[in-house]
């Protein structure tokens, strides 16, 4: 009976050595959030999972939030939202972004209905190159991003947030 129970725990063990650690390690990791610079849609302290598989089969898209390593300081992880892609030019003017593309060689003013209100920040204009993403914090006051150290090369972004749980979030509608 005895030898019986330890090879059973040795089998549960190695499946799942088997098993969870690829998934861990090459599907989905999971994050904490830290700092207020994607307020107010994601807080101090929110559980993010992200999904590290899908960009080695397609690129990433505007308005996706990311993980990634930020050029100026590869220890650590940052959560931001991407807003221009690959070879587009970006004009913050006025509190406002506008995209230059070849589909609107023109440009048209970015659409951003997921943030709560008005948001000032400063001008600025940059072209990036076919493997840069320039992103920014939804809380543009207190956000450290692309304005202020360029934009974020592709081999730097680990994956996009497809989970999300906040404490926060679920206490304010538990309160209402």
């Amino acid at each position: 009976m005895k030898k019986e129970s330890i090879f059973n725990f040795i089998e549960t063990f190695l499946v799942l050595i088997l098993v969870i650690l690829p998934v861990r390690f090459f599907l989905f990791e999971p994050f904490l959030v830290k700092g207020q610079s994607m307020e107010p849609n994601f807080y101090n302290y929110d559980y993010l999972i992200i999904d590290k598989l899908s960009y080695f089969f397609r690129n990433p898209e505007r308005g996706e939030v990311i993980v990634f390593r930020p050029p100026v300081d590869k220890k650590v992880y940052y959560i931001k939202r991407i807003i221009g892609l690959p070879g587009e030019r970006i004009e913050i003017k006025d509190s406002k972004i506008k995209i230059f593309n070849k589909e609107n060689p023109g440009g048209f003013v970015l659409d951003e209905n997921y943030l709560n209100g008005h948001y000032t920040f400063g001008d600025l204009d940059i072209t990036l190159s076919n493997d840069e993403y320039f992103v920014l914090g939804d809380n543009r006051e207190v956000s450290y991003d692309s304005r202020k150290w360029g934009p974020v090369k592709k081999r730097d972004i680990s994956g996009r947030v497809v989970f999300h749980f906040s404490l926060i979030k679920l206490s304010q509608a538990l309160s209402r």
